[in-house]
């Protein structure tokens, strides 16, 4: 199997360790052995990941460095199991499922995903599992820093899973507000887009899905039968010469309809929303994504 290559960036966004706080650590201690190019920058393998990943959370639990460091490969994987404080847990299971899609362990990936999903209900799996490890992982499909098949496997499980948390969402009222979800042409990323989805359909609003890749004039065809209050997309990275300023102009003047906007690149293309555009909600992070789903 083709051996993964993250950049010291990567292992920032995944372990939530600083870029310099690792730097130092690969200094002062033996646990990070990183390769490095001709061109004398950094890379890290599939175990250096695993590692980084195991000694974060150990560290971030109470574990001195100098402590880990003296520690082999299995008191650390023991010690890890062994913590018992409940977010420690959590980010031990996502962790995991980061490990095993990039080793394409899939088998190892569903059964502790399931178990979430029997032990807490798919609600509660969704949100302190899923969308976690969709948030960490999200930031490499977009750099290509994880093979495409990884991507896939572990997008066709997760999405099982999220429909069925779809279908067996109940909500507790009832809105009359319509949202229109949808992913433009070249944005494939679809998880996303489906966990607003599932948060919407919880508040007892209506949906009407569309999917990944559609044209504008589909969603202009919708909306004039069907009148949706909002439109919505959930944009992670998209293929080809994609500009986002260009895409919501047009989306301005074809629509008069309000158009909320999350995700990765939505974060990373649009500091704030231009003057000019004033029907684009932009939500940068989840918990004002969620602001927004409770508002209506």
């Amino acid at each position: 199997m083709e051996m993964n290559c993250f950049t010291i960036k990567d292992l920032e966004n995944l372990s939530g360790v600083k870029a310099h706080t690792i730097r130092i650590w690969e200094q002062r201690y033996s646990f990070l052995k990183p390769s490095r190019t001709d061109t004398n920058i950094r890379y890290y393998c599939n175990q250096e990941l695993r590692t980084l990943l195991n000694i974060s959370l150990l560290n971030k639990y109470g574990f001195k460095i100098s402590h880990i460091d003296r520690m082999t490969e299995e008191e650390v994987r023991s010690r890890v199991l062994g913590l018992s404080d409940k977010e420690a847990v959590q980010e031990r299971l996502v962790n995991d499922l980061i490990a095993y899609m990039i080793d394409l362990d899939v088998e190892c990936f569903e059964r502790v995903l399931d178990g979430q999903v029997r032990g807490m209900g798919i609600d509660k799996a969704i949100m302190r599992v899923i969308f976690p490890f969709l948030h960490r992982i999200g930031i490499l499909w977009v750099t290509g820093h994880v093979n495409p098949a990884q991507e896939h496997l572990v997008s066709h499980i997760i999405r099982q899973r999220l429909i069925v948390g779809i279908e067996a969402a109940v909500a507790h009222r009832r809105s009359d507000i319509t949202v229109l979800l949808f992913l433009p042409e070249g944005e494939h990323h679809e998880l996303g887009l489906l966990y607003v989805y599932y948060l919407l359909k919880t508040h007892g609003i209506k949906v009407l899905y569309l999917g990944a890749d559609v044209p504008l004039k589909d969603v202009e065809f919708v909306c004039r039968h069907k009148e949706p209050d909002y439109l919505y997309t959930h944009l992670t990275g998209i293929v080809g010469n994609f500009s986002l300023e260009k895409f919501l102009g047009q989306v301005t003047q074809r629509f008069c309809v309000p158009l909320v906007i999350s995700g990765e690149l939505a974060r990373t293309q649009l500091p704030e929303v231009p003057e000019r555009l004033k029907n684009v909600d932009l939500r940068r992070s989840i918990p004002e994504v969620l602001e927004f789903v409770a508002s209506l």
